[in-house]
């Protein structure tokens, strides 16, 4: 309206427009000749699309403008209508070539359709019980061809009518159940019958998958002829007849002839394939599922026994001899044996059936831990039965697997997935298997995926409360031996969910287990910890080494096990990992005792304060000594029996987690030398060596053997905190130094070796003897008896 304003103003210049004088001093302006109209400004009036108005305020006249609104709008001319147009052969490649990830769920999709067929007649035949008739038993028979590569799926359901041919599958995308479901809501039926299928009308499509021509026969308890629907891969158009072979009649129902590809023939008319896609796929439908299958049994024929050579021939009851051959035969086999007992109700179920469902339904031959089976009503209704299996994964890849395809994901009693990628339970509950069965998720066409986010974290919220029930169950149940088992194999997973899962804190650490100083034999829980702290004791002291032998020889403990103070044992690589997300535990902190400024809350600080005063010259030099190699040296309070040990800083590595970074696979030594926590030495002023070791600061610092003996000591400190040494040849060089000081003239080693030298010259001159000569003598003595 602005523009409209700026362009009716310009039209008349203010220059132009005529005033009148009233007075000389005051002159007003005259609107009436260039903009009011000769009738004045009592109702006001229209110009240029905008409304001037009059109006009086406190003696003055005003002139207010306002935009202008059309009274009356522009009539809208009709248009025409057009209706959307396809190309049909495009959009069934795209049905079938898009919609599906595997070519098998095509079998899936011809069950359940015969399912909802048997179904409908099952229903309709309450009021029309002439629809049944004599045709027999409700139930589903498929038979594949290998040698004419082609699969036959046939029901005993409601059938179609010429029409319904046409408007079933003629009509893409509408779906027969889809009209059911609608009709019997509208005559509000909906309740007596719930279990139908059906829902997007393109299942039957899912054919071309595999097959380059489908047959659909079909008869209607409701029509007299039996009509034949064909149509080929890849073709816009299909064709319906009459059936006129009565060798190929119906008494009632549908029978759908799959021709396959040749790339899936081999594949697909296998009956063992088939049967295998049956149990994996349509196992729980409520109606019988027959296969056609190769079988095998024990028979005894009669064959005559030839006579040898010089022998006569035997009378003709003694020629017939019996005996046992295997005949190979076809016939029909229950491919649905397994029963849905999770529709059940859980009182009526007894554990020998739970167990038998798990062993079938997953192919386990060890009975499960527990299991729970339990109904969710609400936003989301579904029905469940999870299992802890009886024992932990073999490999190790499956440890913390999320694609372990546990949990299968049934709609209506129909298979849909089992590979979720940990949407359905998080990762470290991978282990627990299980059914889940609902009968309003929202899938996508496919029926591959769950398409709502929400309706997929308020099932997985409600999964995992229920597994930790499970769980809290066999830790209190009075059979310990259980929860030993099921520690011994799936402890490690819980310990993963106290990084993964702070959410679920609280259901995770009255869980865990650990052994203790106080239980170095069983596991104990932190529920047991606290329940044994003293009154003093303000948090929960751990401590993380790579064995249980090595915790309970460790010199951080001797303080603590002199007062009485338990401490937990974290032996496994994840423990220290996993006790560090947790902070906490009913409001006790957790404290690593390797690490710097552990207070145990009854020191004598007078004592203290002395004897850090005592020591305070020979902690500033051994700290020259070692110069970078430790932070600072000062005087311990959690030796008892050590003369030393090597404690990490607040906020650094621990000696065990600095192990474990650097036996990474993938480690970065530069980040290595970043986290590594400051080393700080503590001494024990009780302990004999670091009296001598005082007395030498203090007589003889700048003495070698007292620099050696301080070398010595931090790397034995190193050795037995926990911490690798830098070199450890060097390190042996001088244990091996220390040694042969210490060994020097023990057990008589000076006399032996004066033995040794006095029987070696006594050798060496008794060798010279032997090597002079003695010739005898021309000139004889005197006394030579010779002589006489």
């Amino acid at each position: 309206m602005a523009p409209v304003l700026s362009r009716s103003m310009v039209t008349a210049p203010l220059s132009s427009l005529p005033f009148n004088s009233i007075n000389s001093n005051r002159k007003i302006l005259n609107l009436r000749s260039a903009f009011v109209p000769p009738n004045g400004l009592r109702k006001g009036f229209s110009c240029s699309g905008l409304r001037w108005k009059l109006e009086k305020r406190g003696g003055r006249v005003g002139v207010r403008c306002e935009a202008g609104v059309a009274e009356k709008e522009a009539p809208e001319t009709p248009g025409e209508k057009f209706e959307y147009q396809a190309e049909v052969s495009r959009l069934l490649d795209l049905i079938v070539h898009s919609l599906y990830s595997h070519k098998e769920v095509f079998l899936r999709e011809f069950v359940s359709n015969a399912s909802d067929a048997l179904d409908k007649l099952r229903f309709l035949s309450v009021t029309e019980p002439s629809l049944l008739g004599d045709a027999g038993a409700l139930e589903i028979r498929i038979k594949p061809d290998p040698d004419n590569g082609t699969i036959t799926i046939t029901d005993t359901g409601i059938g179609m009518t010429k029409e319904e041919l046409i408007d079933c599958l003629g009509t893409i995308a509408q779906s027969g159940t889809s009209k059911f479901l609608k009709a019997l809501k509208e005559n509000q039926d909906l309740g007596a019958d719930n279990a139908l299928i059906g829902q997007f009308g393109v299942g039957f499509y899912s054919a071309f998958l595999v097959a380059e021509k489908v047959t659909v026969s079909t008869k209607s308890p409701r029509s007299e002829k039996q009509y034949v629907w064909e149509a080929v891969a890849d073709s816009s158009s299909y064709v319906i007849r009459e059936e006129t072979d009565p060798e190929k009649f119906l008494p009632r129902g549908t029978q759908i002839t799959l021709y396959l590809r040749p790339d899936d023939k081999y594949e697909f008319s296998e009956p063992t394939k088939i049967q295998s896609l049956v149990k994996n796929y349509s196992q729980f439908i409520s109606f019988p599922i027959y296969t056609w299958q190769e079988k095998s049994r024990t028979v005894e024929v009669e064959e005559e026994e030839e006579p040898k050579e010089g022998e006569e021939a035997k009378p003709e009851e003694q020629k017939k001899k019996k005996k046992t051959i295997t005949e190979k035969y076809w016939d029909w086999e229950l491919a649905n044996e397994t029963k849905p007992i999770w529709l059940r109700n859980p009182k009526e179920v007894e554990k020998e059936e739970y167990n038998d469902f798990y062993k079938k339904t997953f192919n386990e031959f060890l009975d499960p831990l527990s299991h729970i089976h339990f109904t969710t009503e609400g936003e989301v209704e579904f029905r469940s039965i999870l299992y802890i299996p009886g024992m932990g994964p073999i490999n190790n890849e499956d440890v913390m697997n999320p694609k372990t395809k546990n949990i299968r994901l049934y709609v209506k009693r129909v298979f849909i997935s089992d590979d979720f990628d940990g949407e359905l339970f998080p990762r470290y509950l991978s282990f627990v298997k299980g059914v889940v069965d609902s009968d309003d998720l929202p899938l996508n066409v496919s029926r591959e995926i769950l398409q709502e986010s929400r309706i997929v974290r308020i099932m997985r919220k409600r999964l995992v409360r229920k597994t930790f029930d499970m769980i809290q169950e066999i830790s209190e149940s009075e059979n310990k031996e259980d929860y030993k088992k099921f520690w011994e194999n799936f402890g490690r997973f819980l310990k993963m969910g106290c990084i993964e899962d702070t959410g679920n804190h609280k259901r995770i650490t009255p869980l865990l287990r650990f052994y203790t100083s106080k239980s170095e034999e069983e596991l104990s829980s932190l529920d047991d910890y606290v329940e044994n702290m003293g009154e003093n004791q303000k948090a929960i002291f751990y401590l993380a080494t790579d064995s249980l032998k090595s915790a309970k020889t460790a010199p951080f403990l001797e303080k603590l096990v002199q007062k009485g103070i338990e401490v937990l044992y974290l032996v496994e690589p994840i423990d220290e990992v996993a006790i560090q997300n947790l902070q906490t535990y009913k409001e006790k902190k957790f404290v690593d005792i390797s690490k710097e400024d552990l207070e145990l809350g009854d020191d004598d600080e007078v004592k203290e304060r002395e004897t850090k005063q005592e020591y305070n010259l020979l902690c500033d030099w051994i700290k020259q000594q070692l110069g970078d190699k430790v932070a600072k040296v000062q005087v311990s309070k959690r030796l008892s029996l050590s003369p030393c040990v090597l404690v990490s800083g607040k906020f650094g590595w621990s000696a065990n987690m600095e192990r474990l970074m650097k036996a990474q696979a993938l480690g970065d030594t530069s980040s290595l030398e970043f986290m590594r926590g400051r080393r700080i030495l503590e001494i024990n002023p009780d302990h004999p060596i670091i009296k001598d070791l005082n007395a030498a600061c203090k007589s003889e610092p700048n003495s070698s053997e007292a620099r050696r003996a301080v070398d010595l000591l931090y790397d034995t400190a190193l050795i037995s905190s926990g911490f690798s040494p830098d070199s450890p040849a060097e390190l042996g060089a001088k244990i091996y130094e220390m040694m042969s000081m210490a060994l020097g003239g023990r057990w008589g080693r000076a006399e032996v070796e004066g033995e040794t030298e006095e029987a070696e010259v006594a050798e060496k001159d008794a060798a010279e003897s032997e090597k002079q000569v003695i010739e005898p003598s021309e000139v004889r003595a005197e006394t030579d008896p010779w002589n006489e």
